[in-house]
C-alpha cells in the first residue's frame, strides 16, 4: 500500500498501489500540493492526465523551463493550420507531477488516448484558494457530493484511460493525477476491464515558443504569478504566498510604473474601492478571488486606462520569456487556447509626436536662465490666486452643493402605488420592476429645507505629512468663496518669478466672504486630529446653511454628526470615487502669486 503523507487525507482515493490525487488544471494551489505529496511519497510511477502524443514534445518543454512553452495538436503532423493549443505553464499540476517526477526519478506515464478533441467537460470548479481555508481534503469532498451528468463520450474517455491504468505495473507506486471533474468517472471505470480504445490515426504535436506579449492571454495564471511561483519552487524554502498577498504585490508594482509614467498616484481611497469592486466581480462569477481580467476592469473604473494598462502589464511581465529561441516562436490569442473569452479595449492616453509638435509661431515657455533666480524676486509680503483657478475651484464648489442636494433629495424621495395622486409623476423604474401586479407607482419628492453653506473636499487626509503649507484666503468679491486649505509648499516648486505651484491635499470654501479667521491657529478646533477634521470642524461653525458638503475618501467619524447636530447642521457625505477623477486632478492645482502685481504676468508662466 503507497502510505499517504500526514497531511493528506487520501478521501479513500487509494485503491491498490495507485493512490489519485485529483487536481483543478492550471491552478498553483493544486501545483504546490502536489509536490509537496511527490516529494514525500516517492512514487515509482506519475501518470498524469495527457495524451500519449504529448510525451516527446512535453519532455522538451520540460527541459526548456523555466521559459514557457506550447504544444501544438493536430490531426495529421504536417497540418498544423487548425491545431489544439496547450501551454505548458509551470504552475499547472500536471507539469508540475511530470516536472517532479523526472527530478525524483519516477517513470511518466500519460494517459488520455491519441484524440484530437477530448470530450468536453464541465470545468466549473470551485475557487481553490478555499482550500486555505478548508484544506484539500475538505475541497475534494465536497466537490464530489455533487458528481455531474456524464455523458457517452466521457464514459468512452474514462474508459480509455482505465484501460491504460490496468496496463500499467500494478506493483509499481504510483500517483495517478487527474482533472477532478473526471475522477469519479475514472474510478468507476477501474471496477471493471475496459477494452482496449479505438485512438484512430496517429495525431502530431510539436512544440513552440509562444511570444512574450502574449502570455498573459493563453496561460490560468498569469506570467508574472509563474515567475514567483518559479522562485519559490527554486528556493524550496517556507510556503508559497497566498494570491491575495501575491496580486497586492501585482497591484503595488504597477502602480510604481503608472506613478513613473504618468506622475499620478494611486491612493489609499482607490486602492480600497478596487478591493471593493474586485470582491464584488468574484462573486458575480462565483469566486473568492478576482481574475486578471477583474483586476484589469478595476483599475481602469477606479483609477484610468493608464493604470489599468500596467496592470496589465505587470502581469504579463515574465523574465525568463525570451523572443528568439531554439525553437519558433509564435503569437497566440486567447482565442485560439480558451472556448470562452471576453474582451477589454484598454485606450492608454499617451502623447503623440503631432500633439507634442509646437507651432512655430507659439512663443517658448520661460525658464530660468539660473537655478534659483524666480525664488529670489519673492519678498514676502503678501500673497495671492490666480483669478482664472478661482473661477474653476467656484464652479466646482457649486457643483458639489447641487450635487449633495441632490444625494439628500433622492434618500427623501418616496414610491407608492398610484391611487389618486401622480404626485411628482410616474416612477417608470418601479412600474417596470413591479409589472407583475398590475399597478402604477407614483414618485413623492419632499422637499429639502435648506442649502448648502460650506463644501470641504479632502483629495488626501495627509497620513505622512507631506502637504505643509497651510494657509486662509479671503474672498475678494460677494462671489467668491473664503478658502482655507493645505497643500505642498508653492514656493518649493517656482514656475515663474515670484509664481509657485502646489497640489491641494485638501480645502474648505464658504460664503458669504470675509468672514473667516485663520482656520489652522483657531483655539477652538484643537480638539480635531487630522487636518481634514479641522476643516470639517471649520465648515460646520462657518457655514450660514444647514448643510454642509464633505467630499472625502472616507466618511468622517461618528463623533462628528454629533456636533453638526449640536450646531444644527447636517453633514453630506461624497465619496471621493463618485466624483470625476479627471476633473479632481486638474483641481487639485493650485499656484500661489507673490503679491497681486504677479496677476498680470503669472499668464506667460501659467499653462
Amino acid at each position: 500500500m503507497l502510505p499517504a503523507p500526514d497531511f493528506f487525507d487520501p478521501n479513500n482515493l487509494t485503491r491498490g498501489e495507485f493512490t489519485y490525487f485529483p487536481v483543478v488544471p492550471g491552478r498553483a494551489e493544486f501545483a504546490v500540493r502536489l509536490r509537496h505529496i511527490l516529494l514525500a511519497v516517492q512514487p515509482k510511477v506519475v501518470a498524469i492526465e495527457l495524451p500519449g502524443c504529448y510525451e516527446a514534445p512535453l519532455r522538451h518543454a520540460l527541459r526548456r523551463l523555466p521559459e514557457i512553452s506550447a504544444v501544438l495538436c493536430a490531426l495529421r503532423e504536417d497540418d498544423f493550420d487548425d491545431p489544439v493549443v496547450w501551454p505548458v505553464e509551470v504552475t499547472d499540476p500536471f507539469v508540475e507531477a511530470a516536472r517532479t517526477a523526472s527530478e525524483i526519478g519516477a517513470t511518466l506515464l500519460l494517459l488520455e488516448p491519441d484524440a484530437h478533441e477530448r470530450p468536453h467537460v464541465k470545468g466549473a470548479y470551485p475557487d481553490p484558494y478555499a482550500m486555505e481555508h478548508i484544506g484539500l481534503e475538505k475541497y475534494i469532498e465536497q466537490f464530489r457530493l455533487f458528481p455531474q451528468t456524464r455523458s457517452a463520450d466521457v464514459e468512452r474517455h474514462a474508459s480509455a484511460i482505465a484501460w491504460k491504468l490496468q496496463g500499467a505495473d500494478p506493483y509499481a507506486r504510483t500517483v495517478v493525477v487527474l482533472s477532478l471533474n473526471l475522477l469519479d468517472a475514472v474510478l468507476d471505470a477501474m471496477e471493471t476491464p475496459q477494452p482496449e480504445p479505438d485512438t484512430g490515426p496517429p495525431l502530431g504535436a510539436r512544440l513552440v515558443n509562444p511570444h512574450p506579449d502574449c502570455l498573459a492571454e493563453i496561460t490560468t495564471e498569469t506570467p508574472w504569478l509563474q515567475e514567483r511561483y518559479t522562485r519559490w519552487r527554486d528556493s524550496d524554502r517556507g510556503a508559497f504566498p497566498d494570491r491575495p498577498r501575491l496580486q497586492y504585490e501585482l497591484l503595488k508594482e504597477a502602480e510604481q510604473a503608472y506613478q513613473a509614467i504618468t506622475g499620478d498616484k494611486i491612493v489609499h481611497w482607490q486602492r480600497r474601492m478596487m478591493a471593493r469592486f474586485t470582491r464584488n466581480l468574484a462573486h458575480i462569477s462565483g469566486d473568492l478571488i478576482a481574475g486578471l481580467y477583474d483586476l484589469t476592469v478595476a483599475a481602469r473604473s477606479v483609477a484610468d486606462d493608464n493604470y489599468a494598462w500596467e496592470v496589465w502589464q505587470t502581469a504579463n511581465r515574465y523574465s525568463a520569456q525570451k523572443e528568439e529561441t531554439d525553437i519558433e516562436t509564435a503569437p497566440f490569442s486567447a482565442d485560439e487556447v480558451f472556448l470562452d473569452t471576453r474582451k477589454l479595449r484598454i485606450r492608454r492616453r499617451v502623447p503623440r509626436p503631432k500633439h507634442l509638435s509646437r507651432p512655430h509661431n507659439l512663443k517658448p515657455h520661460k525658464r530660468e536662465k539660473r537655478p534659483g533666480e524666480w525664488a529670489e524676486q519673492l519678498d514676502g509680503n503678501s500673497i495671492c490666486s490666480y483669478p482664472p483657478e478661482d473661477i474653476v475651484i467656484e464652479d466646482y464648489g457649486r457643483f458639489l452643493k447641487s450635487k449633495g442636494k441632490s444625494i439628500l433629495s433622492e434618500e427623501r424621495t418616496r414610491v407608492e402605488a398610484f391611487c389618486t395622486s401622480l404626485h411628482d409623476g410616474v416612477d417608470i423604474r418601479e412600474t417596470i420592476r413591479n409589472w407583475h401586479q398590475g399597478k402604477i407607482f407614483v414618485r413623492q419628492m419632499q422637499r429639502l429645507a435648506g442649502e448648502v453653506g460650506a463644501v470641504i473636499v479632502i483629495f488626501d487626509e495627509d497620513r505622512d505629512n507631506r502637504y505643509t503649507y497651510m494657509t486662509t484666503w479671503l474672498g475678494e468679491n460677494a462671489n467668491e468663496s473664503d478658502m482655507a486649505f493645505y497643500s505642498t509648499h508653492p514656493f518649493d516648486h517656482m514656475v515663474g518669478p515670484g509664481i509657485g505651484r502646489a497640489e491641494y491635499g485638501g480645502l474648505l470654501m464658504t460664503l458669504p466672504p470675509r468672514r473667516m479667521y485663520n482656520v489652522w491657529v483657531d483655539p477652538d478646533y484643537h480638539f480635531a486630529e487630522t487636518k481634514p477634521e479641522r476643516l470639517l470642524m471649520a465648515g460646520l461653525d462657518y457655514s450660514v446653511e444647514k448643510y454642509v458638503v464633505y467630499a472625502g475618501p472616507r466618511p468622517p467619524r461618528s463623533i462628528f454628526r454629533s456636533i453638526a447636530n449640536h450646531l444644527g447642521r447636517k453633514i453630506i457625505y461624497l465619496p471621493l470615487g463618485a466624483l470625476s477623477p479627471t476633473k479632481l486632478k486638474k483641481l487639485r492645482v493650485v499656484h500661489v502669486l507673490d503679491g497681486y502685481a504677479r496677476r498680470d504676468s503669472a499668464k506667460d508662466f501659467i499653462w
